[in-house]
């Protein structure tokens, strides 16, 4: 709701929707609706969200099942998001930290920022997932207890996997995080890097801010050209009018109502291990991009891990990654790459 064209019938008003709990009822009764009345019961059914949308894809895999009996065949998650609290950088809220290094370290690479180099981005992150994991968890988790000889040996880790300096750093207390590092990262060439695709860089009106003035990636890549296509598809091609602006971002719909998880994080991956048990058929596919800092690639790979699904089914999730970042898709190499997997997907989930 308040996406797109949608907008609130009649005298009905817009907070009957915005929230996590209506959303879902809302989507969810109309996929029911919609498959009775064009009699699709027995068609293959998938699910496909980006961002938020994969939010809201992970709570409809046990909304359509429980409320509706509708048992899905697949659902592609894009840019995955479904365990808040792997990135929110709240104080308190360690987690996000080592799950958004790989994130920061391949932006880093790619913007030659790192010394000593590393000629392959793979071999990279292999050894910075493994230090994030390691090391640098236990580190964080001794707060201000932590003894001064490994608070210098991660200091000099940070700064090999981040290029930034070690004095950043300290004073930063170990803690690096999206809008600082983007801020950072390229401040002594007078630039800042993308969110959405940390490859993109901007300007701000100076460089002494903490934070980025505006997202690169999103505001002078993606939002202008997106616009106009999906205007110029419904309007001219479809010959659909209204006056009513096309909403691009669920970011425009506020407020948002997480009444259902007040004083905690939403965490929808449950939801969908509980829908992978009871449907043991039901394939799930998530795409990362390795420059996207909205949904860091190692979050998610975090949030399945900890879904703790059996054996039987964790075959049942497949994970590719592609050298892009949120909307990987604008990549055309990426682009190649995401068609053959998504073919692939449906091909065996169908």
């Amino acid at each position: 709701m308040m996406t797109g064209f949608t907008r609130p019938a009649g005298e009905h008003k817009k907070d009957e929707f915005t929230g996590f709990d209506n959303d879902i009822k809302l989507v969810g009764d109309f996929i029911y609706q919609y498959t009775s009345s064009n009699s699709r019961w027995n068609s293959p059914k998938f699910l496909c969200g980006e961002s938020y949308g994969t939010t809201r894809a992970a709570g409809l895999s046990g909304y359509l099942q429980n409320r509706h009996g509708m048992y899905l065949n697949g659902i592609m998650l894009i840019s995955a998001i479904m365990n808040f609290q792997a990135s929110r950088f709240n104080p308190g809220n360690d987690l996000p930290y080592p799950l958004y290094l790989p994130t920061f370290a391949a932006t880093a690479w790619y913007h030659k920022k790192l010394d000593p180099k590393f000629d392959d981005l793979d071999k990279l992150l292999k050894e910075v997932e493994s230090f994030a994991m390691n090391a640098y968890t236990l580190a964080l988790a001794k707060g201000d207890q932590l003894p001064q000889a490994e608070r210098s040996a991660i200091l000099d880790k940070l700064h090999a996997y981040t290029g930034l300096s070690k004095t950043y750093i300290d004073n930063s207390n170990l803690r690096l995080y999206v809008g600082r590092f983007n801020k950072e990262l390229l401040r002594s060439e007078g630039k800042t890097v993308g969110r959405l695709d940390s490859r993109f860089t901007g300007f701000d009106y100076d460089e002494a801010g903490e934070r980025y003035d505006y997202d690169p990636s999103y505001n002078s890549t993606i939002f202008g050209p997106y616009t106009a296509a999906i205007n110029n598809y419904v309007r001219r091609e479809l010959g659909f009018k209204t006056d009513i602006t096309y909403e691009i971002l669920t970011g425009r719909v506020r407020p948002w109502s997480y009444s259902n998880v007040e004083n905690e994080y939403l965490n929808v991956s449950e939801t969908l291990r509980e829908s992978m048990t009871k449907n043991p058929f039901l394939k799930v596919w998530i795409a990362n991009g390795y420059y996207d800092m909205a949904t860091a690639y190692f979050a998610t790979r975090y949030t399945i891990d900890h879904m703790f699904l059996k054996p039987a089914f964790k075959n049942n999730i497949s994970l590719t990654y592609y050298q892009a970042g949120h909307m990987m898709y604008i990549h055309k190499p990426s682009l190649g790459q995401f068609k053959k997997d998504f073919d692939l997907f449906i091909e065996t989930a169908k």
